[in-house]
C-alpha cells in the first residue's frame, strides 16, 4: 500500500499536470520483451533510479565524516605520538640547515617588500613555527619569498604615494590578514580543487617572468646605481634599459655585489663538481653548498666591518644599518575598510600567488618523496600562518621553492623540523642583530639574484612543453612576455585566463568519434596466441584462452586515434552507427557533439521513405532538392538508418540542456527514418544519475508499438554471482574438468544463447521448445549467473560489444517480421 506521502505527492502532481510516468515503459512491453532467462529465474534484477533523498544523504556528512573533518584539520595528531629519535635527528639537521638559509634570505626579501629587514625575520619565524601544526607536507618551508615580497613592495610603494601617513608595515600586515582569511576560508570549506584550474605552464610562466623581473630590479642595487627618477619597480624592459643607460653611475658597491654573486655560483659549481667526483661524500658537499649563502654574507660582513668600522657615519658603500633586537613590532594589526580599499585591486593577484607557489611546490615534492598532500588542508595552513603572522609583524608568506628543496635534500623526516628552524631564526633575531649592521646592501641584492635565477624555467623544460602541446608553449611565452613588458600581476592574469579559455574551448569544441569493429589477433614472437597447436609447455601463449587471443575492438573510422590507417575500419552493420563521446557531455558541447552526429548520419544514409515529399512545396527550405531539369543524386546504395549506439565511457554527468538536445536529435532522426524506428542504445554508462536522466527522456528501453505479434530482442549481459572464486564456480570447474579447454563458438550471435549474452526465443516457438532450449542453456547450469544491468532498461549495455549485438539482433528481428514502426517521443 502506498504511503501517505506518496499519495500526497501523486495528488499534487495530478493537480499540477505533472506526468510522473510519462517516459516509463509500459509493464507489458517489458514483460513481452524479456528473455526466458529474465522471467523464469530468481536472479532477476531491476535497476533502481537514484533518488533526491540519496543525493541529499551524500551531501550531508555523517558522524564519522564530521569527526574525520576536524581531525584532518590537525594532521600532526596522526604522527606526533610515534615521534622517535631517528626522526628527531633528521629534523635537527634539516631544521638547522634551513635556518642558516632563511635568515639571510628573509632579510633580503624584506627589502623587496619595501620593509625594514627585521620584518623578514618576523615573517619567517611565524611561518615555520605555525605551519607544522597544520601541515600535510614534511618538505615545504613557509616564509617570505621573492615574488610575494615584490608584490607587497609594489602595493606598499603605491599606498605610500597616496597615503604617506600610513606606515608601510601596517599595509603589509593588513594585506596578510585579509589574504590569509580568504585562503583559510577556502581551505575550511575544502575548495583546494580550485588550484587545479592553474596548469603547470601558467605556473612556470609566472615563475620565469617574475624571476626575470626581480633579478632585473636588483641589478641596480648590486651595482650601486642610485639615480633620481630611476624606478627599479617599473616594467622589466624599462629597468633593463635604464640600468644600461645609467651604468656609468656604478659605485664601489659593485665590487662587493658582483664578487659576492660570482662567489655564490663558484661555490655551488665546485660543490656540485666534487659531489659527482666523490659520490661517497655527496651529502657533505650538499651541506657545504647549502650553507654558501650564510658563508658569503658572513665573509662580506666581516670585510665590511674591517673597512667601515671607523666610518660608520659615512660608509664607503651602502650597508644594512641598525636592526632592532627582538620583536619590536608585535601588536594587534590595524585592519579597517580604509586600508583595505587601498590594496583591494591587488588582492586577487596576492591570493593567486600565495596559492600557486605553495600548492605547486608541495605537490611536486610530495610526488618526489612518495606522499600525497591535501590541497585544502594546505590552504588552511597558509591561511592560518598569514592570519597569525602579522601579530608579530609578519607580512604575506607562502612556500619557498629554494628552501623547500634544501630541506628535502637535507633529509627532513617530519614537519616538526620547522620548529627547529624557528629556534634558529629566533636566536638570530635576538643574538645576531649587531652583526647584521655591517651587511653590504649590494651583497643582499646578489643573494636575491642568485636565488631567483633558479626559478627560471630551463630551455629543455620549455622544449618538452613544445613536444607535449605546442599551444601551451605559446601560453608560456605569452605569460613571460606580458610580465616583462607590464607587471607581474598582469602576467598572472594573462596565463590563468588564457589557460581557462583554452580549457573551455576544448570542452565546447569537443568532437565525438564514429567507431567501427575490428577483429584483433594477439601475437607473441612470430605466432598467434590462438594457434595453440604450435606452442610448447614453456610458451606463454598456452595460458591464454581464445577469447583473449582473438577479440573484437572498436577503432575510430577515420583513425583519429593514431591507429594504422591501412587497417580498414568500417561500420559494423549497415545503418548502425557507433558514436563515442571523447569529453564530457554537457550544455557547452552538446550542440557541437550532436550536430556532427546528425551530419555524419545524413551523409552516410538515405531517407527510408524517399517519397515523403510528394511536391516540391512540401520540402523544407533547408533541403529544397535539385534545380529544375536536374535529378537528385542517387543514394540507393546507402543503407537506411536503423540504430545509433552512444559510447558514454567518457561521460560522467549530463544536464537538462544536453538531454533536451539529444531528444531533439532523436526526433529529427526519427522523422528522417520514418516509418522505421531508430533504436538508441547506450554503452558504458558509469553514473546512475546519467542513466536516470536518459531514462527520464524515454531512452533505455524499446519504443516500438504495443503489438503482441512481435517480440523485440533484448540481449542481456550476465555474470557469475559469486565470481571465479566462489564455491559454485569451483564445483563447475570440477564438473567440467575434462572439457575445460573446449569452448562453444557462436557464429550466429544475433539469435542464439551464448556463454555471455542471452537472446530470447522467437514468439512462434512452442513452450516445449522453449523449455528444451532453456534446459540446454549454460545460463542455468552451475555456477549461477545474474544479469549485470537492470532488465527494466535493456538498452543500457555493459559495453559496446553487447550494445552492438542487441542493435543487430533487433534489426534482424524487424527484417524477419517484415514490419516497420513509427513512434514519437519528446520531452514537453
Amino acid at each position: 500500500m502506498a504511503s501517505t506521502s506518496s499519495k500526497v505527492g501523486h495528488g499534487l502532481a495530478k493537480v499540477l499536470g505533472i506526468k510522473l510516468d510519462q517516459h516509463n515503459p509500459p509493464e507489458e512491453v517489458l514483460t513481452r520483451g524479456e528473455s526466458a532467462y529474465s522471467v523464469d529465474t530468481a536472479d532477476t534484477y531491476y535497476d533502481s533510479e537514484p533518488t533526491t533523498a540519496e543525493w541529499l544523504h551524500d551531501l550531508v556528512p555523517g558522524r564519522s565524516a564530521v569527526i574525520s573533518y576536524f581531525r584532518d584539520l590537525f594532521p600532526f595528531t596522526r604522527w606526533i605520538m610515534r615521534y622517535n629519535l631517528v626522526w628527531l635527528t633528521g629534523d635537527l639537521v634539516a631544521g638547522i640547515t634551513v635556518g642558516c638559509v632563511v635568515v639571510p634570505q628573509s632579510m633580503a626579501y624584506a627589502r623587496l617588500a619595501e620593509l625594514p629587514v627585521e620584518f623578514g625575520l618576523y615573517s619567517s619565524f611565524m611561518g615555520v613555527l605555525i605551519y607544522w601544526f597544520f601541515a600535510t607536507s614534511k618538505d615545504i618551508t613557509i616564509g617570505p619569498v621573492a615574488v610575494m615580497s615584490t608584490l607587497v613592495g609594489n602595493i606598499v610603494v603605491r599606498v605610500q604615494d597616496q597615503r604617506p601617513d600610513i606606515p608601510a608595515w601596517q599595509v603589509a600586515s593588513a594585506l596578510a590578514i585579509v589574504a590569509g582569511g580568504i585562503i583559510c576560508f577556502l581551505g575550511l570549506i575544502r575548495c583546494g580543487w580550485l588550484v587545479e584550474f592553474i596548469p603547470l605552464t601558467a605556473i612556470c610562466a609566472f615563475m620565469t617572468g617574475s624571476a626575470i623581473n626581480i633579478a632585473a630590479g636588483q641589478v641596480p642595487g648590486m651595482m650601486g646605481i642610485s639615480v633620481k627618477g630611476f624606478n627599479t619597480r617599473d616594467s622589466t624592459y624599462r629597468v633593463i634599459i635604464n640600468t644600461l643607460r645609467y651604468l656609468g653611475h656604478t659605485k664601489l658597491d659593485a665590487a662587493m655585489g658582483l664578487s659576492a654573486l660570482v662567489m655564490l655560483y663558484l661555490i655551488r659549481g665546485f660543490c656540485n663538481f666534487m659531489a659527482r667526483k666523490q659520490p661517497q661524500r655527496q651529502k657533505a658537499w650538499f651541506f657545504t653548498a647549502t650553507l654558501r649563502t650564510a658563508f658569503v654574507l658572513l665573509l662580506y660582513t666581516m670585510i665590511s666591518w674591517l673597512v667601515q668600522r671607523h666610518h660608520r657615519k659615512s660608509p664607503t658603500f651602502k650597508i644594512l644599518g641598525k636592526v632592532p633586537r627582538g620583536f619590536q613590532h608585535a601588536q594587534v594589526p590595524v585592519v579597517n575598510s580604509e586600508i583595505i580599499s587601498l590594496f583591494v585591486s591587488e588582492l586577487p593577484a596576492t591570493v593567486i600567488v600565495l596559492l600557486i607557489e605553495h600548492i605547486a611546490i608541495s605537490k611536486s615534492f610530495g610526488r618526489i618523496n612518495n606522499y600525497t598532500i591535501d590541497p585544502s588542508q594546505e590552504l588552511v595552513a597558509i591561511g592560518v600562518t598569514n592570519l597569525l603572522g602579522p601579530f608579530l609583524g609578519g607580512y604575506p608568506s607562502t612556500g619557498s621553492f629554494s628552501r623547500t628543496a634544501i630541506k628535502s635534500k637535507a633529509g627532513v623526516r617530519t614537519p616538526l623540523a620547522g620548529v627547529i628552524t624557528a629556534v634558529v631564526v629566533l636566536l638570530a633575531t635576538y643574538a645576531l642583530t649587531a652583526v647584521f649592521f655591517y651587511i653590504p646592501s649590494s651583497a643582499l641584492s646578489a643573494v636575491i639574484i642568485h636565488a631567483v635565477l633558479d626559478l627560471i624555467t630551463p630551455p629543455n623544460t620549455v622544449y618538452q612543453f613544445w613536444r607535449v602541446n605546442p599551444l601551451e608553449t605559446i601560453i608560456f611565452f605569452a605569460g613571460v612576455l606580458v610580465t616583462i613588458f607590464t607587471t607581474i600581476e598582469n602576467g598572472i592574469y594573462t596565463t590563468v585566463c588564457i589557460s581557462v579559455f583554452v580549457l573551455l574551448f576544448r570542452v565546447v569544441k569537443a568532437r565525438g568519434q564514429f567507431v567501427g569493429k575490428v577483429k584483433i589477433h594477439s601475437v607473441i614472437g612470430d605466432q598467434y596466441l590462438e594457434d595453440k597447436t604450435q606452442t610448447n609447455s614453456t610458451d606463454p601463449a598456452k595460458f591464454y584462452d581464445d577469447d583473449v587471443a582473438i577479440r573484437d575492438t572498436f577503432l575510430p573510422i577515420d583513425h583519429t586515434d593514431g591507429s594504422n590507417p591501412s587497417i580498414q575500419v568500417e561500420s559494423p552493420y549497415p545503418g548502425v552507427f557507433i558514436y563515442r563521446f571523447t569529453e564530457g557531455f554537457n550544455y557547452p558541447n552538446a550542440n557541437h557533439y550532436l550536430d556532427y552526429l546528425s551530419q555524419y548520419i545524413f551523409q552516410h544514409t538515405r531517407r527510408t521513405n524517399p517519397a515523403a515529399w510528394g511536391r516540391p512545396g512540401d520540402r523544407p527550405w533547408n533541403n529544397p532538392g535539385p534545380r529544375r531539369g536536374k535529378t537528385e543524386d542517387d543514394r540507393s546504395h546507402l543503407p537506411t538508418l536503423k540504430a545509433v549506439i552512444l559510447d558514454l565511457s567518457a561521460v560522467n554527468n549530463v544536464d537538462v540542456t544536453s538531454i533536451q538536445i539529444l531528444i531533439d536529435v532523436r526526433n529529427q532522426l526519427q522523422r528522417y527514418a520514418a516509418p522505421d524506428v531508430v533504436q538508441w542504445h547506450f554503452a558504458s554508462v558509469r553514473n546512475r544519475w546519467t542513466k536516470r536522466a536518459l531514462a527520464s527522456a524515454g531512452f533505455g528501453f524499446h519504443t516500438g508499438p504495443n503489438d503482441e505479434t512481435h517480440r523485440w530482442t533484448p540481449i542481456f549481459s550476465v555474470a557469475e554471482i559469486g565470481g571465479s572464486s566462489s564455491a559454485a564456480a569451483q564445483a563447475d570447474r570440477e564438473a567440467h574438468q575434462g572439457i575445460s579447454g573446449i569452448r562453444t563458438r557462436d557464429e550466429e550471435a544475433n539469435n542464439k544463447i551464448t556463454d555471455e549474452k542471452i537472446a530470447p526465443a522467437s514468439s512462434s516457438s512452442s513452450s516445449d521448445d522453449l523449455q528444451k532450449e532453456v534446459g540446454k542453456s549454460k545460463v542455468y547450469s552451475a555456477p549461477r549467473k545474474a544479469v549485470v544491468h537492470g532488465l527494466n532498461r535493456p538498452f543500457f549495455h555493459l559495453d559496446l560489444t553487447s550494445a552492438l549485438q542487441a542493435a543487430i539482433a533487433n534489426v534482424e528481428a524487424d527484417k524477419q517480421a517484415g514490419r516497420t514502426y513509427s513512434t514519437s517521443i519528446g520531452l514537453r
